[in-house]
């Protein structure tokens, strides 16, 4: 038999076997998961990891990616990034490192992919206006994306039962956000414990480093020459040039060793460009920031309406009204919490429309 085609009613055992061959030592091999915290039989075509993927693949939260901003609120512009093609973008960087480092495509793939699903609308913005919020309420509380991703795929997808995924993947979500932390700089942050992992947390500061700069050009915040120009000539001028040599970087300083990083002069020059973004794109007030904060206004309200009333019973959770206001303030805002985190921009939108403009003023006029 040719081994490279697998017997005809073993495909999962053929491709656990390949990776047995072909896997660095330091790598995640599906046959040697952890597990699931519910125990499940095995699928007889897929490996753990593909199933996982799958799962996620096909879940409700990652399709509302497509509608949720990544930096740039513009519903009318087609060009900037969403939630979901970030994702995406990080998804073939991670796996172009997996590859070249022949650790596990399928479990970076699926870590990649779960990663920003707990992610509020209206991006990082979103995500602060969330945190203050609910810390009015539960104020030894706070939200942190990774823990709504976790939680997503733990207990809310598929109506409470959540998707089961393996240990290494939950591993690998809950730790790949470094906020504006350094590469390299791990005190105070969850590292992920698999290499796969740590693909995707360096993948995402690659991905979105880039792509932000090309949005940003594209909405007029800045300009090329505005970027430290000791940066772009270390890294490159263009995108392609600065993502070709980080990912070469990391391949360099990680090939045959036990972890994944960034090194030297590319590292720095790395830093010095995130730096540069969260002082002058992220954190000021740019004609994209100042929506922003209209939106931020938005998500504040509703949840404090949400709080509030008994009246208003939580489509997400399918609560009678009685039956909200029997629940604890830390129950009634774990509640409202998973309810603004999972939607959209335009749901967002159009809930505020609803519950706080005039009847007269709702409706088809408002592109609702």
């Amino acid at each position: 038999m040719n081994p490279a085609e697998p017997p005809s009613t073993q495909f999962r055992e053929h491709q656990e076997a390949l990776e047995a061959q072909i896997l660095s030592p330091y790598a995640v091999q599906s046959a040697n998961t952890r597990g699931r915290a519910k125990f499940e039989g095995h699928d007889p075509i897929r490996t753990d990891f593909q199933r996982d993927r799958d799962r996620i693949l096909h879940s409700k939260a990652f399709r509302r990616l497509k509608h949720k901003t990544q930096v740039f609120i513009d519903p009318e512009e087609d060009h900037y990034r969403t939630r979901l093609t970030h994702t995406l973008e990080v998804a073939q960087i991670a796996r172009t490192l997996a590859r070249a480092l022949r650790l596990n495509e399928d479990l970076t793939e699926a870590i990649t992919l779960a990663h920003d699903l707990g992610h509020t609308p209206f991006g990082h913005g979103g995500e602060e206006a969330l945190d203050e919020v609910l810390r009015e309420y539960v104020p030894e509380s706070g939200f942190k994306h990774y823990d709504q991703s976790l939680r997503i795929v733990d207990v809310l997808e598929k109506q409470g039962e959540g998707l089961n995924l393996t240990w290494e993947v939950r591993d690998g979500i809950l730790g790949h956000s470094k906020g504006s932390k350094d590469l390299g700089i791990v005190e105070g942050t969850n590292l992920p414990t698999s290499l796969e992992g740590m693909c995707v947390r360096i993948a995402d500061r690659i991905a979105y480093i880039n792509h932000d700069i090309d949005d940003s050009v594209r909405a007029g915040v800045l300009k090329i020459e505005d970027l430290p120009q000791d940066t772009l000539h270390i890294l490159g001028d263009t995108q392609s040039a600065r993502i070709g040599t980080m990912v070469r970087n990391v391949l360099e300083s990680s090939v045959g060793l036990p972890e994944v990083k960034m090194t030297g002069a590319v590292l720095a020059a790395t830093n010095k460009l995130k730096d540069y973004m969260y002082a002058h794109v992220y954190t000021i007030d740019t004609r994209g920031n100042i929506e922003l904060h209209k939106a931020q206004f938005m998500l504040k309200e509703l949840f404090r309406l949400y709080m509030g009333s008994s009246q208003i019973p939580l489509q997400l959770e399918g609560l009678a009204a009685h039956e909200y206001e029997g629940l604890s303030v830390e129950d009634r805002a774990r509640r409202v919490t998973d309810f603004i985190a999972g939607m959209t921009d335009r749901y967002a939108a159009m809930k505020f429309k609803q519950h706080f403009f005039p009847a007269a003023w709702y409706g088809p006029e408002l592109g609702l």
